[in-house]
């Protein structure tokens, strides 16, 4: 479903599988602590369906299911925030497409946000280092006074600092966990379909409208 036209005035867009192809270098990074801790290690695709929740469950879901205690999740976490933090720029990109969808949002004045459940620091540096040219109105990572998505607190402050309704949002992300903090916060919730996860994931969330390029989504606004 097309939603009415002329309604829109910002965008809320996740950041990892929707801005920026982060997979390797998380992958990497997460793989690099469990050899270390001599842990089984895994296959970088095996991490679009580990990432998307936060760092104590990415965290969690790579350390093998009799490691799951809260002492090593803890110390597993601290260990990838550091090791990603050394390695989060080392061959993550912004996906084809990208930089020309900002550069027309920014030529038609819309709003541009970003939200994360990367802890905050690590979503600060990146768009910063990968996506300086643009400017952002607002960037949130994870903080620990606020729920991590799919909980709305993030998108409603967000909304609320912009000082526009989130119905007025359009909210780009890749996973159902997007779809469904899309859906809580009162925005019109987009599917990405490059990113981590599938079109089936992103419908059952609640996605209104599936994307396939960047591009994609100025027909929305047009």
């Amino acid at each position: 479903m097309i939603p009415m036209l002329d309604t829109y005035r910002a965008v809320l867009f996740d950041l990892d599988g929707t801005l920026l192809n982060t997979l390797k270098d998380i992958a990497d990074s997460v793989n690099a602590v469990l050899a270390r801790s001599g842990f089984p290690q895994h296959p970088v695709n095996a991490y679009r369906y580990f990432v998307g929740d936060g760092m104590e469950n990415l965290a969690r879901r790579v350390l093998p299911p009799d490691r799951r205690d809260p002492e090593t999740v803890a110390r597993t976490r601290a260990a990838i925030d550091v090791e990603y933090t050394q390695h989060e720029a080392d061959t993550t990109r912004p996906y084809p497409g990208v930089p020309e969808l900002l550069s027309a949002l920014t030529r038609r004045g819309v709003k541009m946000a970003v939200l994360s459940n990367k802890p905050d620091h690590s979503v600060q540096s990146t768009v910063t280092a990968l996506l300086g040219d643009w400017r952002f109105d607002v960037v949130l990572g994870a903080r620990p006074s606020v729920p991590i998505k799919p909980d709305p607190s993030g998108a409603l402050e967000i909304a609320a600092r912009l000082s526009i309704p989130p119905a007025q949002f359009l909210y780009l992300g890749d996973t159902g966990t997007d779809m469904k903090t899309a859906v809580a916060a009162g925005m019109y919730p987009v599917g990405a379909l490059w990113g981590f996860r599938t079109a089936d994931e992103l419908l059952a969330a609640g996605a209104k409208t599936l994307v396939r390029y960047p591009a994609d989504l100025l027909k929305l606004l047009d």
